[in-house]
């Protein structure tokens, strides 16, 4: 039984905070969504640039290496 319980009891628990994270949970307001909309845009945006970036000063770098051999 006590094998059983090691099991279950890690359950019951995760499913209370589960429970009680769902209920303290709400429905973003319109200025909250736009909010949160354009700074995940921002981001999106910054992540962009900086790959770009990377790529463009890498291709020169990577020819360099495999022309030169």
């Amino acid at each position: 039984m006590d094998a059983l319980d090691s099991v279950v009891d890690p359950l019951r628990d995760f499913a209370k905070d589960s429970v009680r994270l769902v209920k303290r949970c709400h429905k973003p307001d319109h200025k909250e969504f736009t909010k949160v909309a354009f700074r995940t845009a921002i981001g999106f945006v910054v992540m962009g640039f900086v790959g770009f970036f990377v790529k463009l000063i890498f291709i020169p770098i990577n020819n360099i290496i495999v022309g030169s051999g």
